[in-house]
């Protein structure tokens, strides 16, 4: 079905000893939507990702990816999505090269596909020097270009422009932009840039949410809003 639920929730909370990072989320998105997840800092956005990534357990309530519950079906979705985040999660004594043939073949991805990537962001020339040699927005493209390797339909993008000037930008919407028609998670500080890019918003603050809605609904001062003390 087109319009089936690519991400379920119902009621997830994610626990640290007492401490509620997450308190009752609920939502669906869309499969090919974009959620675009606001908040202040500690307010359980990378929690969020994290538990959606499968590398945390909810604590109480009902997730689902794909169709697939968490965290008893995880293994059958990890090969399904995409994560890019503030850590690139690259080797950094290995090229970038190198480091993306390290995911295609974990993935079974034919190795032309790493070319065809490191082509698209304009990191040929430089694709067999360490990365740890790399400029912060260097690096931000190649760790993108590992986050959809295996072309996953859903991906889920902390801040993914961060240390991106605006060309480098432009060069990764193909692959994380809503162009790329994948299901998109995404948590921003940019109201009015989140905004414009959203097909639904979260709003988070100490784990609960404190709106859910569309950019019909939701304008750039109630976002604000959320940052206020």
């Amino acid at each position: 079905m087109a319009n089936a639920p690519a991400i379920e929730l119902d009621g997830v909370s994610r626990l640290y000893g007492e401490r509620r990072a997450l308190d009752g989320v609920t939502l669906s998105v869309p499969a090919g939507a974009t959620l675009v997840v606001f908040g202040p800092n500690g307010a359980g956005k990378s929690t969020l990702l994290r538990v959606l990534a499968t590398l945390l357990r909810p604590s109480a309530g009902v997730a689902r990816i794909l169709g697939e519950a968490l965290p008893a079906r995880s293994w059958a979705i990890r090969g399904r999505i995409g994560l890019l985040t503030h850590e690139p999660l690259l080797y950094g004594d290995l090229s970038a090269r190198d480091n993306l043939r390290l995911h295609a073949r974990l993935h079974g991805v034919p190795l032309a596909r790493v070319d065809d990537l490191l082509t698209q962001v304009r990191l040929q020339r430089r694709a067999d020097e360490p990365v740890h040699t790399y400029s912060r927005g260097m690096l931000q493209r190649t760790a993108a270009c590992r986050a959809v390797l295996h072309d996953p339909p859903v991906l889920l993008l902390d801040e993914p422009r961060a240390n991106l000037d605006p060309g480098a930008a432009e060069l990764l919407e193909p692959l994380i932009g809503a162009a790329s028609g994948r299901t998109r998670v995404l948590t921003s500080h940019d109201p009015a840039a989140g905004l414009a890019e959203a097909d639904l918003v979260l709003g988070l603050r100490s784990g609960r949410q404190a709106f859910l809605g569309t950019p019909a609904d939701i304008d750039v001062a109630t976002v604000t809003e959320l940052y206020r003390p």
